[in-house]
């Protein structure tokens, strides 16, 4: 199976990346983009430094400079990139996977990300063929941006709105410990810290919060210190994950309806973008305060390029991706929702959960994963069982109904495919759940 991915480069170490496929990953970079300087980011985990060295090799052997950002968020090198208006970016993370893995993110200037339609596949040959010309070393030059990215976040909100709330936060041993604590120390909030400690074997919980065992902790620490949320990020700190005051998990898109309304409260009429498993509530949030919407793919090389058509200036994903504009730079974030959401329940002065209200009225399944050996196969078998509904392929199979709708969308990297499912009630949405679960498992 290749590492070369839809989005990334993602394998296990040392058996699927390791330096000698990094180094000419590096050379090829700099080959396809024809670039003089590539920033790089690495996160903690136990393969990066040995990875990044490699890269840095190859990209300075190759003729072009390296800006060494050292142990940063991938947002971090998003910024890195954009700022200070570097040619490319690389950043050494796999993100949420377990330790054993590690991979490599792509963006061009501007912090345009490369996908496998934009270059991840030429930038494959390229390091398949291995012919790369002999040109003048590069330098390898370091740069501290820790206190610029800092500014930079902390620009999205207005901190008097802020209230001393009591916060507990997990960063899962990942990046978001070393980042956490600086754009906080600018506030008044109180921090009951979880697993700060960067460390890469992730000792006391995988970095996906996704998977209900990684976030117990955090959901009964909640609960135990009576806080009034609970915030927690994967691996690479591009992603956030809200508890409320009561201890539920928050899928994406409800977090994103609620951002949308305080977004549109400051930009009358703007375009906010959401991804097509979200449930109604975004769209119904994006309606009631006046705005424009637009349905997305999944994927934030996607959620970027549909950004910039559209001039939209904030995104949310079902699965803890939020996306930001910033003059012409529009990135993902795991920081900025953090302090939005801080922002929105002091503003509102009122507890998390009853905030939340709204969102009980709307009926959804969350994301479920089934195994399955021939992911076109189901697909097909889906739209002959549900023909009857309205049928698009944006990502996947959608199907809208007037009381339900569901989409299920193959994985890019494992033999799964994806359920999510809303229904008008929660017996209709626990009914059709499991009809169509039957379906993709028979």
């Amino acid at each position: 199976m290749s590492i070369f991915k839809a989005y990334d480069i993602r394998g296990i170490y040392p058996e699927q990346i390791n330096e000698k496929i990094a180094y000419k990953i590096g050379r090829a970079l700099v080959e396809f983009l024809k670039c003089k300087n590539v920033v790089i980011g690495r996160d903690m985990r136990l393969s990066s430094d040995s990875l990044f060295k490699a890269l840095a090799d190859g990209i300075t052997d190759q003729g072009a400079d390296v800006i060494d950002i050292g142990l940063s968020t991938t947002p971090m090198l998003y910024f890195a990139v954009a700022n200070y208006n570097f040619d490319s970016g690389l950043m050494v993370t796999a993100s949420h996977n377990p330790k054993e893995w590690n991979g490599i993110k792509f963006t061009r200037e501007k912090a345009i990300p490369i996908s496998e339609d934009t270059g991840i596949k030429e930038i494959e040959k390229l390091v398949e063929k291995n012919d790369f010309k002999q040109a003048e070393k590069g330098r390898i030059i370091k740069k501290d941006i820790l206190e610029d990215y800092a500014d930079f976040v902390l620009s999205f909100v207005n901190l008097k709105n802020i209230k001393p709330l009591k916060v507990v936060m997990d960063a899962s041993n990942g990046m978001a410990g070393m980042i956490a604590p600086k754009i906080f120390e600018k506030t008044n909030i109180e921090i009951i810290p979880m697993y700060f400690e960067l460390d890469g074997s992730f000792p006391n919980h995988q970095s996906n919060p996704l998977i209900l065992e990684n976030r117990q902790d955090i959901m009964k620490k909640v609960i135990e210190e009576k806080a009034d949320l609970g915030i927690t990020w994967d691996g690479d700190a591009d992603r956030c994950f809200f508890i409320s005051n009561n201890g539920k998990f928050l899928q994406g898109d409800f977090i994103t309806g609620l951002f949308a309304e305080s977004m549109l409260k400051k930009h009358p009429n703007a375009m906010i973008l959401y991804d097509l498993r979200a449930s109604w509530f975004v769209k119904d949030m994006i309606e009631e305060n006046n705005g424009r919407s637009r349905m997305c793919r999944v994927g934030h090389s996607f959620f970027k390029q549909y950004m910039r058509e559209e001039d939209g200036i904030f995104a949310g994903e079902v699965t803890g991706h939020y996306y930001y504009k910033h003059n012409d730079f529009y990135t993902d974030n795991g920081m900025i929702p953090a302090l939005q959401m801080i922002e929105l329940i002091s503003i509102k002065n009122k507890p998390f959960s009853e905030i939340l209200k709204p969102t009980e009225n709307y009926f959804i399944s969350g994301e479920i994963n089934s195994k399955v050996k021939d992911k076109e196969a189901v697909l097909k078998k889906l739209e002959q069982e549900f023909s009857d509904g309205k049928i698009y392929h944006m990502d996947g199979v959608s199907v809208d109904y007037d009381d339900w709708h569901f989409n299920v969308r193959p994985s890019n990297t494992e033999p799964l495919i994806r359920l999510n499912l809303e229904a008008r009630t929660k017996e209709k949405m626990e009914e059709m759940r499991d009809k169509v679960l039957e379906i993709i498992r028979s």
